[in-house]
């Protein structure tokens, strides 16, 4: 039966859908070729579309109570959609369940522990918030959903910037003038969605992880002859980009080439972007675990990254899910990683004060196996989160007995809940106000942060910082 606030929610859908159709591939804006100019020396550029001007103002239309526990983002996407009632909502379903999941109650958590054995460690730093639902059962549709909070075919859903835009934007005016990384950084997300319509400024710059570092941030001219071309650069052309006459995106522009400056010849480059081989077998010695191994480092660096997103699949597992090389593989890289991420964090002291969030875009289907001894795609799945005064070592919320629908909403809203609110979470931890609106896109339609603003949609889940 639903709940009376699940109804009204309902209808207040209905007089502002959501579309769910199809997506194509959105564009990608990449920061490398201009960090290749930087290390060969000054070259031809260019700017990938139109830049709009940022100053517009933003207006709040609402004066929520912020958590604001936050100074930094960690946003883990797992790509293709892991099985719910596999990991962080683990049912046991008779003559299906393989034995080696090992199901273990800690606290009131149900735990694989077969299968997760050191992330079983770190549950109770662990809220997971099981009444999670997909608006669409499509990967490209539901991984833009899940990053940009908004329907990606919605009014401005083609131009919406990533959540880690809307972060850096929001924080930019807190840069330290020693802050020399960047504020958005994407971790083996080349194909993640960028800043859409906002300024190249706070797009993530993309990078896949290696023990050889950052590349191409020392000029092989060495850093005297590459400040005398800088300086000479600015002496020809300087006028042009600084208050620019011309446009506003050559300001951008401006903006751009100074932040790729602040990590030349920078040692605290090398500190965090390169690794040992010994590190990166603390963290499984993988593509996701040296993401995570390289976030630990950018985050003790303390040099202005406040949102990392690290992209990790495919969970995909439409056949054979139990087979050594599908569910156990992936599995196994996510605790390696995943656990070591959140220890190294408690252990730095900075996991008080780093939000980390996990994600799938959708769950998979619950009971039996399918015919191909895999599970298919399913609107119901999860969310985990830690650090940042989370209140961990529980869920909230709890499916019935197969996990095919919510049996107990467990917060404020007694509802489902939708990646709009974990949008709305990440902005008030940071204590960025989730009913600002913007009207700097280039419709002037007004980009509201968090859909359905003016209308109290969605909210934070200030359950997770409650006992």
């Amino acid at each position: 039966m639903k709940s009376a606030k699940q109804e009204k929610f309902e209808k207040q859908l209905a007089k502002h859908p959501h579309r769910h159709t199809l997506i194509s591939e959105r564009p990608i804006v990449s920061r490398r070729s201009f960090f290749q100019a930087l290390g060969a020396g000054f070259g031809g550029c260019f700017l990938t579309g139109p830049a709009f001007s940022q100053n517009s103002g933003v207006i709040a239309r609402g004066n929520p109570a912020l958590i604001g526990k936050a100074k930094q983002v960690v946003f883990i996407l797992l790509t293709g959609a892991p099985s719910h009632t596999d990991t962080f909502d683990l049912k046991v379903v008779n003559g299906t369940t393989p034995s080696f999941m090992n199901p273990t109650m800690i606290g009131d958590v149900n735990w694989p522990v077969g299968l997760m054995p050191k992330l079983a460690n770190n549950v109770p730093d662990m809220a997971i918030v099981r009444t999670m639902r997909a608006w669409a059962l499509q990967h490209n549709l539901g991984q833009s959903w899940a990053q940009i909070g908004r329907s990606p075919v919605a009014a401005l859903g083609d131009i919406a910037p990533n959540t880690g835009t809307i972060v850096a934007a929001e924080t930019w005016n807190q840069r330290r003038p020693t802050d020399t990384f960047p504020a958005f950084l994407g971790l083996n997300a080349n194909d993640m969605v960028g800043e859409g319509y906002m300024k190249t400024l706070y797009a993530p710059v993309r990078f896949n992880p290696a023990a050889a570092g950052f590349p191409d941030t020392i000029n092989p001219d060495g850093q005297t002859r590459f400040e005398n071309k800088w300086n000479l650069l600015y002496q020809l052309d300087g006028s042009l980009r600084e208050n620019s006459p011309i446009s506003g995106s050559m300001e951008d522009f401006d903006g751009f080439y100074k932040e790729g400056k602040g990590m030349m010849f920078n040692p605290k480059v090398d500190g965090a972007f390169r690794f040992t081989t010994a590190e990166s077998q603390k963290y499984g010695n993988s593509g996701f675990g040296n993401a995570c191994l390289t976030a630990s480092k950018v985050l003790a660096a303390d040099a202005g990254t406040r949102y990392i997103q690290i992209n990790f699949g495919s969970w995909d597992h439409h056949n054979t899910i139990y087979a050594a090389g599908t569910l156990p593989r992936m599995a196994t890289m996510l605790d390696n990683g995943l656990s070591a991420l959140l220890e190294d964090l408690k252990a730095a002291g900075t996991l008080s004060e780093t939000l980390v969030v996990v994600l799938g875009e959708f769950g998979r289907t619950v009971g039996s196996l399918t015919g191909q001894a895999g599970r298919d795609h399913y609107s119901q799945h999860f969310a985990m989160f830690a650090g940042a005064g989370i209140k961990g070592g529980r869920a909230l919320g709890s499916t019935n007995e197969t996990g095919g629908f919510i049996k107990d909403f467990a917060w404020s809203r007694d509802r489902e809940t939708r990646v709009e609110d974990v949008e709305a979470t990440i902005y008030s931890a940071m204590g960025i106000n989730y009913t600002n609106i913007r009207y700097d896109d280039p419709f002037k339609r007004g980009f509201e942060y968090v859909p359905g603003g003016d209308h109290d949609l969605y909210a934070p889940i200030e359950e997770l910082w409650k006992s």
